[in-house]
């Protein structure tokens, strides 16, 4: 199972876009926060494709959930935005809940800064900013789960 995550789109519909094109052989879309709007737009782009979104700290007025869980291939993908987890300070929080939950990977976003990390049985995973990364370029994460295990990737938008 192929799944893509991102974060942090800031209203920037064509990027979104232009990820999703670049992913056609995608099962399930994770947005991790902060471009609500522009992730229902291009969700009824793709009827057939699941999108699961959590708000962000600037996702003003959403009802969406602050965080998630979601089970794919018997693995348990625990995501949220990660600003109520204080991410920028470090991801100790973060990690303890994703523990407590039993999360086999622990997608968060709001950094802008990709990282992949693998500590106390949990993948942490933030893809970055496809909008506005703090550095180099776009860039959005890539999750496969298989029978051999789970391999994580960053891509840079092109």
């Amino acid at each position: 199972m192929r799944i893509v995550v991102c974060s942090d789109s800031h209203n920037n519909f064509r990027k979104l876009h232009q990820m999703a094109e670049q992913r056609e052989d995608t099962h399930l879309f994770l947005h991790l926060g902060d471009g609500e709007r522009d992730w229902d737009d291009l969700a009824s782009l793709y009827p057939q494709k699941k999108f699961l979104f959590v708000r962000g700290n600037c996702d003003w007025g959403s009802v969406a959930k602050s965080e998630d869980l979601v089970v794919c291939e018997g693995k348990r993908i625990f995501f949220t935005h990660g600003h109520l987890y204080g991410v920028k300070g470090g991801t100790e929080r973060l990690l303890e809940r994703a523990v407590e939950l039993k999360a086999d990977i622990c997608c968060f976003g709001h950094t802008h800064v990709p990282l992949s990390v693998y500590q106390d049985g949990v993948y942490l995973l933030n893809p970055g900013s496809i909008a506005l990364p703090r550095t180099g370029q776009p860039t959005y994460a890539v999750i496969d789960i298989t029978q051999a295990g789970i391999a994580i990737h960053h891509v840079t938008l092109r």
